[in-house]
């Protein structure tokens, strides 16, 4: 059975690593996937590989930080396949340097692409989604969103903030059906940096200790194949969610150790939104 039969999703730095592991799982599991990327030869590449599994897939050169080609991106796939039910924020732009040594346009671009990529891709789908009924939106957190590292001020500013977007926009969006949650990897990632002809070259002892992205794209499966109303605004993490998977079946009975490596953070988001005032 594929769970996400008659879906449209489109994934934002689809060209390698985590975004092109989500996107390939999501096309396995039967949804007609648009992956954009700003690297036009990594997106090749991604399609290719999305086209051999039996996916349906079309590829655009996309800069997040553009609004207006955002909103295109959106209107072509639209046009394309009528719909669009999942949108999957995963583009980022994250050079680790020193705040003594970053300009403003550093920081700037990083703001840009990170939280701004984000609230592009929902202005560009917001209406698209009410009008069809529901969606799922989904930003990419990290242990940067709830920590601070060195060299990553700007990186970890963005991923904060995401976290404030998603909560606040999600008692919002509820009446429209549309969920909007972060999720991080759960597990060690290759480092973005890292281009395909880079990791080709790696030797597979180094390549062993990061999880495979494909794999981890399955939570993301998971989440798309909830109920909006089920979960929205709530953070989780791949890791845990395809343990669980494993071990008790895609429709596992819910608890949130399950799903998330915050648990805390989880049930004081789940209690604030059930009080709530209307």
């Amino acid at each position: 059975m594929q769970r996400l039969q008659d879906k449209v999703a489109l994934v934002t730095g689809a060209g390698r690593g985590l975004g092109w592991g989500i996107a390939r799982a999501l096309g396995r599991q039967g949804a007609k996937v648009c992956l954009t990327d700003i690297d036009s030869g990594e997106l090749v590449r991604a399609q290719a590989d999305l086209t051999a599994d039996g996916s349906q897939a079309m590829v655009h050169v996309l800069d997040v930080a553009d609004r207006q080609a955002f909103a295109q991106v959106v209107a072509a796939t639209v046009a394309a396949w009528g719909r669009l039910d999942i949108l999957v924020h995963n583009a980022i732009f994250m050079p680790l340097v020193l705040f003594d040594d970053m300009p403003p346009e550093l920081w700037q671009r990083q703001i840009d692409v990170s939280l701004g990529g984000l609230y592009n891709g929902v202005h560009a789908v917001w209406e698209i989604m009410k009008a069809q009924g529901g969606g799922h939106i989904m930003g990419i957190a990290s242990g940067s969103s709830v920590r601070g590292y060195k060299e990553e001020v700007a990186y970890c500013t963005a991923k904060h903030a995401q976290e404030g977007f998603i909560k606040a926009l999600a008692l919002e969006a509820a009446p429209f059906r549309i969920a909007l949650n972060s999720i991080g990897p759960g597990r060690t990632i290759k480092p973005t940096r890292i281009t395909w002809h880079e990791l080709d070259a790696l030797p597979a002892a180094q390549k062993a200790d990061w999880a495979d992205p494909v794999a981890l794209g399955e939570a993301f499966v998971w989440l798309a194949a909830q109920e909006p109303a089920a979960y929205s605004g709530l953070r989780f993490d791949a890791g845990p969610i395809i343990d669980t998977i494993a071990t008790e079946g895609f429709d596992f009975a819910f608890a949130p150790h399950k799903v998330t490596l915050y648990v805390d953070d989880f049930m004081v988001r789940q209690q604030w939104q059930a009080n709530y005032p209307d």
